[in-house]
């Protein structure tokens, strides 16, 4: 197949020209024109059931999030809702999921008449209808503007894609959601667990935790907070991190580039033959800056940054790519590992308090000595991208006890890191060393110690018990 030659504009110093060459293209899209490689279908269910589906909407999604948002909340955990934060709020909570029940009944409804008309069956009764949700409040209305539908019919479908080196992998769009996940963007998406860290063989781990060069109790961390991910091989497209894969989810975000970006860039400059057979040869590249590259595998094109990450997320190809090096491939499993210590692992991150009229500072590590409260602090990273608010209560603790250097925090260790928690509580993971309290220390030295002051969780950080999440 001829192919015309793709020019690419960059800023100077950053690409010189297209990752893929004319020949290379042709390649890839010959590859991937065998119709054995990729089929796609309805699900099984459909031919019985009908096709239609009940799904929560992206753009009620976005409604939830920007609620969130314009009432300071910032990031929530992706499992549960943030709740009232006034007296004024509980009505509207309450508004809400009224709204998302009764839209979830009319797209019910709406899907059982298709359903029936599909496969000739009648049309099941109504059972017990919610209440219509009514007005909307007005101060709803002025913060948040006028509510989307929060659910409608969709048809999910069944993509299977087959490699040349016999992985068949199945991945299925339109994923259901819970009815008021805020972080839902792509219908069209995807998403895979894998295969968990924790479900591996322990001489595989093992080998690739030496490979990337990691301690015993690091290994520890990262299986512990990995279990709130998933394997090297899952993915997902269809949340606000566009495309992410691996064990922690690195994502490439609307940019096209992030973490994800950095472990294909960390691959590539370590282990190039790999990441040619892992990639390259199927569409995917990344540029020095760390920018996603894909080729539109039907014409050869080439998408970089948020192209490349769209392209990804529409075909659904491109995402098995990923899901398949992540099942496979060492190098890719190895440059997983090494992103997610240089990028997430707190050890090394310095935080600053003011205490007085001074400026101290230190190392987490010299800050936090157990395992578990390493681990609480890497899953606020991996999932908010910093340690906030932990200044801030670091200083509280400060203050409150009377502290006269930073050091002395850690005899609140215990406290600091239940006050931190976000998606789980780590403090209760028998696999962790969990830190000691002043109360410990008390007892051995025979002196009484009044309740260490530790200021409270924020309301809007307490995940539930666990019951999906980041999406």
């Amino acid at each position: 197949m001829a192919l015309a030659t793709i020019s690419v504009g960059a800023a100077p110093g950053v690409r010189s020209g297209p990752a893929f060459e004319l020949d290379e293209r042709e390649r890839v899209v010959a590859y991937w024109s065998d119709p054995a490689r990729y089929t796609v279908r309805l699900t099984a269910a459909a031919a019985k059931d009908g096709p239609w589906q009940v799904r929560l909407t992206p753009e009620g999604s976005l409604w939830l999030w920007n609620y969130n948002k314009s009432r300071g909340l910032g990031k929530v955990a992706p499992t549960r809702d943030a709740g009232a934060q006034s007296p004024e709020q509980v009505a509207w909570e309450a508004w809400i999921d009224a709204r998302v029940a009764y839209d979830r009944y009319a797209a019910q409804q709406t899907a059982n008449i298709a359903n029936a008309e599909a496969t000739g069956s009648p049309i099941p009764p109504t059972v017990n209808p919610p209440a219509e949700p009514g007005a909307m409040p007005g101060g709803l209305k002025a913060l948040a503007g006028e509510a989307p539908p929060f659910a409608l019919p969709a048809q999910p479908q069944v993509h299977t894609i087959s490699f040349d080196d016999g992985v068949r992998l199945t991945l299925t769009d339109n994923p259901p959601m819970r009815p008021r996940y805020a972080y839902y963007r792509f219908p069209q998406g995807v998403m895979s667990g894998g295969t968990r860290i924790a479900n591996m063989p322990e001489p595989e781990l093992v080998a690739l935790f030496k490979k990337a060069g990691i301690d015993a109790s690091e290994q520890r961390i990262l299986k512990a907070v990995s279990l709130l991910e998933g394997g090297f091989d899952s993915i997902n497209t269809y949340d606000t991190g566009w495309v992410s894969v691996g064990f922690i989810q690195f994502a490439c975000l609307k940019a096209g580039a992030g973490s994800l970006g950095e472990v294909l860039y960390r691959q590539k400059a370590d282990e190039p033959a790999a990441f040619e057979d892992d990639f390259r040869r199927f569409g995917i590249d990344v540029t020095p800056t760390g920018q996603l590259v894909a080729l539109d595998l039907t014409t050869g094109e080439e998408q970089v940054g948020p192209d490349a990450a769209r392209e990804i997320i529409d075909d659904k190809r491109l995402i098995a790519v990923f899901q398949r090096a992540g099942r496979v491939s060492t190098a890719f499993k190895v440059a997983q590992l090494e992103v997610a210590m240089r990028r997430y692992f707190p050890a090394d991150d310095i935080v600053s308090v003011r205490m007085g009229d001074a400026q101290a500072s230190a190392k987490v590590r010299d800050l936090f000595r157990s395992e578990a409260g390493l681990a609480t602090l890497m899953d606020r990273k991996v999932n908010t991208g910093k340690l906030d608010p932990l200044p801030k209560i670091l200083e509280q603790v400060v203050a409150q006890n009377g502290l006269a250097s930073l050091a002395e925090v850690t005899a609140f260790e215990r406290e600091i890191v239940a006050a931190m928690r976000w998606r789980k509580d780590y403090l209760v993971d028998a696999s962790l060393t969990r830190p000691r309290t002043i109360f410990d220390a008390a007892s051995r030295s025979g002196s009484v110690r009044k309740s260490p002051r530790v200021p409270p969780r924020p309301t809007n950080a307490k995940p539930p018990a666990k019951g999906k999440g980041k999406g």
